[in-house]
């Protein structure tokens, strides 16, 4: 190598050095692309027959693979070219950056298609999904916690090459007791979320497309972020909590166990109704509904006032939308049908008289005031 370097340097001794400094890392930076196409092609053609987990990782890695070859073939020029110190060390320390960067880009890339791969899977619009919302809310919250990581460490990393920031950084280690507090300080919302995903990634109090009422407002867990919580309300608005929320406050998680459910409807009929022709109603409501899974139907009176009963009605079904779907179904019908088949059992108001002797003569004293005033 240094024999080759010494005769290309007798070669251009008579050409002025910023000539051929220049000249030659033009020809690293044109050389490098065309073996970045080639290596590419070659890269495609291998893997055109394998699995996702390596098609997807040469076409993620197409843009880091680019700067991985650019910043060789410029180290390589500019190890041979003649370029004085100020100069050299500049482009040195821009291709250590490049090399740095190239590393954290490839890590990001392959622990993306690492995740992606992994939850190809797992099928979110199953009936069943609860298998399938654990493992994507773990390698979601994993994944951009590793990403962030991975970023982090990146850019500290690139930091850490100027003088400025090493002495600073030997500074802060000899004072760490000052500047810890500070630092913790000032990162205390969002150490406080990263590790509050990193407690949900582990305990899972929420998954993705988990059931919740939070805030007094219903939806679905639509996407876990690193640092917050979306919830897509039942009238599609959006609702964004910070990930420490759910570690710190209660909400009602409909589906942690699984995703059917038992829904309630609750009517108010008078005493006259027969209870059994309204259990019999439900019964057949229920077969002939498509959204019914099959396992609970009942039907209670659950309480009496002065006027009315208490009817509690059960309903199951295999998912949070479908028993909404469900009761809003049985509520229709069984309306329908008290109606149509029993009319004096809606809620009503009696007024009696008093079957006594003195009740006609109060009834006339009542009638003649009215008329006298």
């Amino acid at each position: 190598m240094d024999q080759f370097i010494a005769d290309f340097r007798a070669y251009t001794d008579w050409l002025p050095n910023w000539v051929v400094s220049i000249g030659l890392l033009v020809a690293a930076l044109f050389v490098g692309l065309a073996i970045h196409r080639l290596a590419f092609r070659i890269f495609t053609r291998l893997v055109e027959n394998k699995d996702l987990f390596w098609r997807s990782l040469v076409s993620r890695g197409k843009r880091p693979l680019k700067l991985a070859i650019l910043t060789f073939t410029l180290s390589f020029a500019a190890s041979i070219a003649p370029l004085v110190p100020g100069p050299a060390n500049f482009i040195r320390h821009v291709l250590l950056l490049g090399f740095i960067l190239v590393v954290g880009w490839s890590a990001k890339a392959a622990l993306h298609i690492w995740v992606t791969v992994y939850l190809r899977r797992f099928k979110l619009d199953a009936e069943d999904n609860l298998l399938a919302r654990t493992h994507v809310t773990q390698s979601r919250i994993g994944e951009r916690v590793g990403g962030f990581m991975i970023v982090a460490l990146t850019i500290a990393a690139m930091l850490m090459t100027f003088p400025a920031v090493q002495q600073y950084g030997v500074s802060v280690l000899a004072s760490a007791g000052v500047a810890g507090i500070v630092l913790g300080l000032a990162l205390q919302p969002m150490l406080k979320n990263i590790f509050a995903g990193i407690q949900l990634a582990i305990t899972q109090p929420i998954r993705i497309d988990d059931a919740l009422t939070v805030e007094g407002e219903w939806g679905n867990v639509e996407e876990i972020t690193s640092t917050y919580v979306v919830v897509k309300l039942w009238d599609w608005r959006r609702m964004i909590l910070p990930l420490s929320y759910f570690i710190e406050n209660p909400f009602q998680n409909w589906t942690r166990e699984s995703s059917a459910l038992i829904g309630t409807v609750m009517i108010y009929l008078d005493y006259s109704v027969p209870v059994s022709a309204i259990r019999k109603r439900v019964e057949e409501i229920a077969n002939e509904s498509k959204i019914w899974d099959r396992k609970v139907v009942n039907v209670q009176v659950t309480d009496f006032t002065e006027s009315v009963m208490q009817i509690r009605i059960l309903i199951s079904a295999a998912s949070a939308p479908k028993t909404f779907d469900m009761r809003c179904e049985m509520r229709e019908k069984i309306i329908d049908f008290i109606q149509r088949d029993y009319p004096a059992a809606l809620p009503r108001v009696r007024a009696e008289g008093a079957a006594n002797a003195n009740g006609a003569a109060v009834m006339d004293g009542a009638r003649q005031h009215v008329l006298q005033s």
